[in-house]
């Protein structure tokens, strides 16, 4: 077995685990509660799978990225929402109950748009629609329906198994960030120097502003929710996604590799900013 095999094998035992964990987390009663509010349904898919992506797309307009980074941003902006995703809102201030909603939308509008847009924003990859979308059933939303469904049927068992799925998933997440890197060093640090970072920054960023500064309705908790959700990327998703991609470019992989920490740092900023705008707790 070479070495890119094992690295598939890594990155699959990642992705299930994480999305498992976090079916495990969900609060089923609280997302029950949200999934009833047809606005808050209808946002997660206006901002997820038509302004994100057409914000990506006029980013590739402006930027002179090269073709694979432009690819791997187009990619990006089709699954949003990440593991640390409730840690953010938590910090934010933000309305948990919603928090739980939000990730089975996500996860499941990722699922079915991912596969049907990709062929039509990202030209010149060999993609097939069920290609595309069989990996996902089975590796991304199937783990988080189990884990949810483990939630709903055993809580005290999801409870106690949750913590552990979790750091199965937080340590195959450093070991793929290290095997990435041993991989891939050369294209990553050539990004550095690019228009990639700043794209990214760009896209995150805007994205980020506008679910909060629009209302549409929802309270300011609830904004800084789906901005939060928006703002992070459900990099599992996109592995799988790459993977199933024939013959990729590896420079679509770099792009997809430096969302982690820059989504990251995005999100945190905009967390504690949503915070010092929340009212206070004792109000």
């Amino acid at each position: 077995m070479d070495i890119e095999s094992i690295y598939k094998i890594v990155v699959m035992i990642f992705t299930v685990s994480n999305l498992a964990a976090m079916g495990l987390e969900i609060n089923k009663d609280e997302a029950i509660v949200t999934l009833k509010n047809p606005r808050f349904i209808m946002l997660i898919l206006v901002w997820g799978w038509i302004v994100g992506p057409a914000l990506a797309w006029g980013i590739t307009q402006i930027i002179p990225l090269s073709a694979p980074h432009a690819a791997g941003l187009l990619l990006i902006s089709l699954a949003p929402t990440a593991p640390f995703f409730p840690l953010m809102v938590t910090k934010a201030r933000g309305d948990m109950s919603a928090a739980g909603a939000f990730i089975l939308v996500a996860t499941i509008g990722t699922v079915i748009f991912l596969p049907l847009l990709v062929p039509f924003l990202i030209k010149g990859l060999t993609v097939s629609i069920w290609g595309l979308a069989k990996p996902l059933l089975i590796m991304v939303l199937l783990p988080l329906i189990v884990g949810f469904i483990i939630k709903v049927k055993k809580e005290a068992f999801a409870n106690k198994i949750g913590p552990i799925v979790k750091k199965i998933g937080t340590l195959f997440l450093l070991i793929t960030a290290v095997m990435t890197f041993w991989l891939y060093w050369e294209e990553m640090l050539s990004a550095i120097g690019s228009y990639a970072v700043g794209a990214q920054v760009l896209f995150l960023g805007i994205l980020t502003f506008l679910a909060y500064k629009i209302p549409f309705g929802l309270k300011k908790t609830q904004r800084s929710g789906m901005a939060l959700g928006m703002c992070t990327r459900n990099i599992a998703a996109v592995f799988v996604a790459y993977f199933s991609i024939v013959n990729p470019d590896p420079g679509v992989f770099v792009m997809i590799v430096l969302v982690v920490p820059i989504a990251l740092v995005v999100a945190l900023i905009a967390a504690r900013i949503f915070a010092k705008d929340a009212k206070p707790l004792s109000e």
